[in-house]
């Protein structure tokens, strides 16, 4: 039906193009315009995307796929208001009659930087500028150096099980120097001690305990602590000796230590440590027990999460009785950005602990040390030669509309997929990484953003700069007058054209990213692009804000919700929204209630309400509304300079008086101070009375029944005991020993009883 509909048209076409001018014109216009419209149309391939898409707007059509554009050219398609036939593929465009300088399709490029500062892993810095559904790829070098200097950090459990490992480290420091000869030629070294958080049920908090935790071991100890940084890196292998020769022993009562604690301290105080940049970075971990993770420290009360900082002052870690205990991400995390790699060198059973954490910590490692240390120095070479020969990448800050791939093509031939990376990598081998990005879609986020490609443990990364093309530059090509959007900025600021040439915005200067002027840009935790912060993704929570001051994590939770909930979380302490309080936002502005005295006063005007409950801020005040206050001043002498001016004794005049020092009087009515003589006091008096009189009445009968009664009770039992001669018992005889004396009460009778002393030899006879 619609080949002979085609031909029919361009046969029309073609006749009408050889007549001469004249009636035919306008005819031949309409020709076109339908063969413009229609033929085009027809002959799409099903496949076309672009033009089946329907996309009404530069945007939404560069957003179909990389392959299609948009016509801006003004008399492109005239007659028509169809904005759906502007998007096509370009060649497409081009064969309808489109110039190819009015078609918007943002190519995609990759450009690398030339000025490379890095040695070891190339290039430094590339460009890269997406459109939805493109992609773009570069290969990166990675080339490990031969005798790289070395900074190597002893971090040493010093409690009491410790003691003869820690006495064996005064030989290590030379044997080891001597061993990493032939690895490296600069080898510095650094100590510190960690015992744990030195708060209950951690360590003994007993008077006599508490500064001498190992008594059970008969040993002086030193007082426990979280963690002590003991000697900075230093090339001087004479005083790394002095120091462990000093270090004493300390100790604690439970069984996990605060290692984790002391080992992020040690990533993030890269100048107290002395951490050298283009030295590779070891950290020796020298323990025989588990540590602490995230959320132990609950049980002492301590609940503000981790925040990553350094908080050393005077070389002691200063927030170990105040903040949680980091989690294995958010160690992981440090560890990555400070290019420092592990050494777990664990004693005893807990070495399986260790090796079982080594998936969550990359860069790590795990060995067993013998007994007393003896096999420290080889395990330390060891390790670190199998850390020279892995080399994996970490790719950091992606965004959720960025797919990154990575595929390492290994010295032996061998491809990994992945972040798996290359193992028995010999020294001064070259490993290439073939890098793809692609913008699955623009999505609601800044057009500019940045990945960072790490190879663990080395002190170089790649910055990838990603610029989404995700719209036009003049998104109204068919007026006159251009709008062009800015696509610098999130908010895609609008400016005018001249022609069709779009203006650009000024570069902003990096102040507007600072909240205020002695604060950091974007807060230390993001990247001032085109004057607004970009803030750097963690796998903490999320960091957001205008100047990055906002996150989601830092922040006490209270019944499971940060802030309870009821706030938002900047630098660290709760923001609380309105009608709420407290250091969670955990309570209700409703409750000050409770905090108001007799007269409307909040805590009596000396204190301040929190969660219900009055804060005395008077130093001499007390009670539950700070209501009393012996030394704060009272009614009398606020009141003591107006005595005399009311006694006529002052020199203030009367109108001076009456203003400063006027009457408080509150007029009532005159009344008596005699009993009232409404009959309904009387009435109400003698029913009161009655009815107390009665009661009374009552209790006083109640009492005397139970006396009589308690006294007849007594009667009877005594009654008991009398034996009535009827009933004697006419089975009793008496025994030929038994004598019955019967005499009569009027008639006494002289009884003589003669008994004479019983001889043992006699025997027995009853008298007669």
């Amino acid at each position: 039906m619609w080949i002979p509909l085609l031909a029919v048209l361009t046969a029309g076409l073609v006749s009408l193009q050889k007549c001469p001018r004249g009636p035919a014109g306008p005819l031949l216009g309409v020709a076109r315009l339908v063969a413009a419209v229609v033929v085009p149309g027809l002959c799409q391939r099903p496949d076309n995307r672009c033009a089946l898409s329907n996309a009404g707007t530069c945007t939404s059509c560069l957003a179909v796929g990389p392959e299609c554009g948009w016509c801006t050219q003004e008399d492109f398609m005239i007659g028509t208001k169809e904005l759906k036939a502007r998007c096509d593929t370009v060649v497409h465009l081009i064969n309808r009659g489109c110039r190819a300088d009015f078609i918007e399709s943002p190519k995609v490029s990759v450009m690398v930087s030339r000025n490379e500062a890095n040695i070891q892993v190339t290039p430094g810095e590339v460009s890269i500028q997406l459109r939805p559904g493109s992609e773009a790829s570069f290969m990166l070098k990675v080339r490990p150096l031969e005798k790289y200097p070395v900074d190597l950090y002893y971090l040493v459990d010093v409690s009491a099980s410790m003691h003869k490992n820690i006495e064996k480290l005064n030989s290590v420091g030379y044997d080891l120097s001597q061993k990493m000869k032939n690895i490296s030629l600069d080898l510095h070294l650094g100590f510190g001690s960690y015992v744990d958080k030195t708060v209950s049920p951690y360590i003994s908090i007993h008077p006599g305990r508490i500064h001498n935790q190992c008594s059970d071991y008969d040993l002086d100890c030193m007082p426990p602590h979280g963690y002590i940084h003991v000697l900075s890196l230093t090339d001087k292998i004479a005083e790394f000796r002095s120091v462990i020769n000093k270090q004493k022993i300390s100790g604690n009562i439970d069984t996990p230590e605060g290692g984790f604690d002391a080992m992020l301290q040690a990533a993030v105080c890269q100048s107290h440590i002395g951490w050298r940049k283009e030295a590779k970075r070891l950290l020796l971990m020298m323990t025989d027990q588990t540590s602490h993770l995230a959320l132990d420290s609950k049980l002492a009360g301590i609940v503000i999460p981790n925040d990553g900082n350094c908080h050393l002052k005077d070389n002691v870690y200063v927030k170990a009785t105040s903040m949680e205990h980091p989690s294995l991400g958010q160690l992981s995390e440090k560890l990555i950005d400070n290019n420092i790699n592990v050494i777990f060198a664990v004693q005893g059973s807990q070495f399986h602990w260790y090796k079982d954490l080594l998936p969550l910590l990359p860069g790590t490692v795990a060995r067993q040390i013998e007994s007393q240390a003896a096999n420290l120095g080889d395990l330390v070479v060891d390790a670190y030669k199998k850390l020279l020969s892995e080399v994996k990448i970490q790719v950091d800050n992606i965004d959720k509309d960025i797919n990154v791939k990575v595929t390492a093509l290994c010295p032996d031939g061998s491809r990994k997929t992945g972040l798996e990376g290359c193992k028995d990598v010999k020294s001064s081998a070259e490993i290439l990484f073939n890098i793809s990005i692609t913008l699955k879609e623009c999505g609601t986020g800044d057009r500019r953003t940045y990945v960072m490609v790490k190879p663990l443990g080395f002190n170089e990364s790649t910055r990838v700069n990603i610029n989404k093309r995700c719209a036009c530059q003049c998104e109204e090509g068919i007026k006159s007058k251009r709008i062009c959007v800015d696509e610098m900025s999130h908010d895609a600021q609008m400016s005018n054209c001249k022609g069709s040439v779009c203006g650009s915005s000024d570069e902003v200067s990096s102040e507007q990213c600072k909240m205020q002027k002695d604060h950091l840009i974007c807060n230390g935790q993001g990247d001032c692009v085109a004057g607004k912060c970009i803030c750097h993704k963690t796998k903490l929570g999320i960091i957001y804000g205008k100047y990055c001051e906002k996150d989601d994590f830092s922040c006490p939770h209270y019944l499971g919700n940060l802030c309870a909930g009821n706030g938002e979380c900047e630098a660290g302490k709760c923001k609380c929204f309105a009608g709420w309080e407290g250091d969670r936002c955990q309570c209700s502005l409703s409750l000050q209630k409770h905090c108001i005295n007799g007269n409307g006063q909040i805590c009596s005007g000396r204190g301040t309400c929190l969660c219900g409950r009055c804060r005395c801020t008077e130093p001499s005040s007390l009670g539950r509304l700070c209501e009393f206050c012996p030394n704060c001043r009272t009614a009398c002498s606020d009141k003591r300079n107006c005595a005399p001016c009311h006694s006529n004794s002052s020199q203030m005049t009367l109108d001076q008086c009456k203003t400063s020092c006027a009457y408080r009087v509150h007029y009532v009515e005159q009344s008596s101070e005699c009993i009232s003589d409404d009959p309904n006091h009387f009435r109400i008096f003698s029913i009161i009375f009655i009815v107390t009189f009665l009661i009374g009445l009552l209790i006083v009968l109640i009492i005397r029944q139970i006396i009589l009664q308690w006294n007849n009770n007594k009667i009877k039992s005594s009654a008991d005991y009398r034996i009535s001669a009827k009933k004697k018992d006419n089975t009793f005889l008496p025994t030929v020993c038994t004598k019955t004396v019967t005499y009569r009460r009027d008639k006494p009778e002289d009884i003589n009883i003669n008994t004479s002393k019983f001889q043992g030899n006699e025997t027995f006879r009853c008298n007669s």
